[in-house]
């Protein structure tokens, strides 16, 4: 049976401004993972809030004005960008208080569902967030190919048409060999993209200030009728409007739970908490200001029509072709910085999973340089389908991508909500699941965050539609069979037995029963069947065709 109170190895990686650095540890509870520096120079305010920033804001920022306009008009986005503020907050504040009142959980996500629901849940999150940083992956590719369109017009259309099947198969490749050779997230790739990701967005934004006209951006502010007729308010019509833009905006908050991951090397707790909201809200107002003020340059039918990156079309239409170069190399040498940074940290999560067996113990092996061998061919091989299946997406390859990383993630934050719930409703300090003494923040306030974390998390899984939420319970039905054998390995005793005890074995640890609790076998079941259920309701929904 597993056993949540069992010791286990495990190893961490992030990606700072000193590398990416794979380290082993142990716990008396629950797997935990340490991230540290090549020095272990602990990281300060300034530079968790650098973390919190680069983590968030990614490719996805310079096509917002397209993906937002596509779905809202200026009062639709208005709405949408508050309930995302508010309920983002709280997925933001979940992992402050979290930090605070479980400092020894250092790797957030994982050990968060690890600790709170058990191993499979645990395996559940690595899994999840391990594929949907490969669909973030294969997202990338759409995004750089597309944006080469800039350059060779015509030969990357879509983003996924065959020749960009073929540029984002040797960019994966690529990422593969350079990760492979035990290349490491340096200083300099990280300042080089981050620097490429913001000058980019700064001028961006000052240039549209000097354009913006406020009647443009209130002509049509509740939508327009197919006629071009402006519609006046309706609650349900911009209801509509904002769950088609929860999607989007979730994905541009994954990487919200940076400065969580890094808290280990961080000076202080506190400054885990600051770094957290300061970095949300200097992204929230970022994004904000990209969305809308297009809206006072071109009606929002016009924005939704755009080719991505639709920030860089923006720029070339309205500055010439300057603006549209220096928009797409931003896009190209960041998000490759990117790229290189994300095969090596999700090339990571399998070999973790499997050293605390619940993944099979083939993800254990590296190479002479320390790179996690079959977790990078694993990952690698993962992509590359990925980008293959890419080609037949009905519509836009990029928004489906994009809303397939969405739901994958949205388990990892429900859960960590779910967490914070559960550890807030006991007040028996000292336990696993109590709220510990002289923290900064009450039970009642870990309890009322946890609640309304829960409920917008909720908010998006219905915002989602049945498209993307079966494709998720396929990938995740898909998953378990690594489960299976990561566990029966490890169940397997490590001294030898004699010829007459391996039946005994066998018998003892051969069966699905004996790998599971009673509960976790009845949620593997019930995710078996959806997966079942998502598969025959793909084939007919539309999303893939030739």
């Amino acid at each position: 049976m597993p056993n949540t109170d069992e010791t286990q190895g495990s190893a961490e990686v992030t990606a700072g401004a000193d590398g990416v650095v794979v380290t082993d540890t142990s716990d008396d509870r629950a797997p935990e993972a340490s991230v540290v520096s090549n020095n272990r120079r602990k990281v300060g305010l300034v530079g968790l809030i650098g973390i919190v920033i680069s983590a968030m804001v990614g490719g996805g920022i310079y096509s917002l004005p397209q993906n937002m306009a596509e779905s809202a008009s200026a009062g639709g986005q208005i709405i949408a960008w508050a309930i995302t503020g508010v309920g983002m907050w709280f997925i933001a504040n979940t992992f402050r208080i979290l930090a605070a009142a479980r400092p020894e959980l250092k790797n957030g996500l994982y050990t968060y569902a690890y600790t709170g629901f058990g191993r499979f849940v645990g395996f559940l999150i690595s899994y999840g967030y391990w594929i949907c940083n490969c669909f973030s992956l294969c997202a990338y590719g759409v995004l750089v190919m597309s944006t080469l369109n800039f350059f060779f017009p015509g030969t990357f259309d879509g983003g996924n048409n065959w020749w960009s099947v073929l540029g984002a198969s040797v960019i994966t490749w690529l990422m593969f060999l350079l990760t492979l050779r035990g290349a490491k997230s340096g200083a300099a790739i990280n300042v080089i993209g981050t620097i490429c990701k913001i000058v980019p967005v700064l001028v961006f934004i000052i240039a549209m200030l000097t354009v913006f006209e406020l009647g443009t951006f209130l002509h049509g502010f509740w939508g327009l009728s197919s006629s071009g007729v402006q519609l006046s308010f309706s609650f349900s019509g911009v209801m509509d409007q904002v769950s088609g833009t929860m999607l989007v905006t979730l994905w541009l908050f994954i990487g919200i739970e940076g400065a969580v991951v890094v808290s280990s090397n961080a000076k202080s707790q506190r400054d885990v908490s600051r770094a957290t909201t300061l970095g949300y809200l200097s992204v929230l107002v970022v994004y904000i200001l990209v969305s809308l003020l297009p809206l006072g340059v071109y009606s929002y039918t016009d924005i939704g029509q755009m080719s991505n990156p639709s920030m860089a079309t923006i720029m070339r239409d309205q500055f010439g072709t300057w603006g549209g170069v220096l928009v797409n190399i931003g896009v190209v040498v960041s998000v490759l910085a990117a790229w290189l940074v994300w095969m090596m940290m999700i090339s990571q999560m399998p070999l973790f999973g499997a050293r605390d067996g619940i993944f099979p113990k083939v993800f254990t092996k590296t190479n002479a340089k320390g790179a996690p061998t079959a977790s990078l061919v694993a990952s690698a091989a993962i992509v590359e389908v990925l980008i293959l299946i890419c080609h037949f997406v009905s519509g836009d390859a990029w928004d489906t991508m994009i809303s397939i990383t969405s739901v994958m993630a949205m388990p990892c934050y429900l859960l960590c909500c779910l967490f914070l719930w559960k550890i807030s409703r006991k007040s028996v300090a000292g336990t696993p699941d109590g709220w510990p003494d002289g923290i900064r923040y009450s039970r009642r306030y870990g309890i009322a965050t946890g609640i309304i974390g829960t409920v917008f998390a909720l908010y998006l899984v219905y915002s989602a539609g049945l498209n993307y939420l079966m494709i998720a319970c396929v990938v995740y039905a898909v998953g378990i069979p690594l489960f299976f054998v990561g566990r029966r390995q490890a169940e397997q005793p490590s001294l030898g037995v004699g010829a007459g005890d391996r039946a005994d074995v066998a018998g003892r640890h051969g069966g699905w029963t004996n790998l599971f609790t009673h509960k976790e076998f009845i949620l593997a079941i019930i995710v078996l069947i959806a997966g079942v259920i998502g598969i025959i309701y793909t084939c007919h929904s539309g999303v893939f065709g030739a």
